[in-house]
């Protein structure tokens, strides 16, 4: 072989080594940048839902807690029940979150005693008032109750109990989980 020919050979084994080389890296960038999106994006769906159920909280807290104060110091001081019996019942009564969603807002936006779930709950307090909010925050409300551990009063198991033994409450164990 002579030295032009050598050359030429040479040029392209590296040629093809570089362009090997620069595929590798480029390939392996694109797969680093896919990764970090995908973390990104599980990052926002975090955050936003930490922000949808400290929405969720917040109107609850504004709009419900004035009758379903969880702080009240006995099933006397309420004038509504707590959310943790409100759950229960609901849990109780529908499977999945976008049924119990619905049964909720259905329900403030139309209280009527004869489609009340909580019997017991209307004798004692009677029938709540109809609730002139958006269905957007009622829906962001139940999410939150269907979502979370509501509040408790610390009175509300032993009423709980209570009420079992006197034949009252269901034992299916769905709200122990929660």
């Amino acid at each position: 072989m002579d030295k032009n020919q050598l050359i030429i050979n040479t040029y392209k084994q590296m040629k093809s080594k570089i362009f090997a080389v620069t595929l590798a890296v480029f390939t392996a960038s694109c797969n680093q940048a896919k990764q970090t999106d995908s973390t990104v994006t599980k990052t926002q769906i975090i955050t936003e839902n930490n922000q949808q159920a400290n929405e969720g909280y917040e109107l609850m807290k504004t709009n419900c807690y004035v009758c379903h104060n969880p702080k009240a110091a006995s099933h006397d001081d309420l004038i509504a029940p707590p959310f943790k019996a409100v759950k229960r019942q609901y849990a109780n009564a529908y499977n999945t979150k976008t049924d119990f969603v619905n049964a909720i807002v259905n329900w403030v936006q139309n209280p009527v005693e004869e489609k009340a779930l909580m019997r017991g709950a209307v004798n004692k307090f009677k029938v709540m008032p109809k609730l002139p909010l958006p269905k957007q925050n009622l829906e962001k409300i139940a999410a939150y109750i269907y979502e979370n551990d509501v509040e408790e009063p610390v009175w509300l198991q032993v009423q709980m109990k209570e009420m079992q033994g006197k034949g009252m409450g269901k034992k299916t164990g769905k709200m122990d989980k929660n």
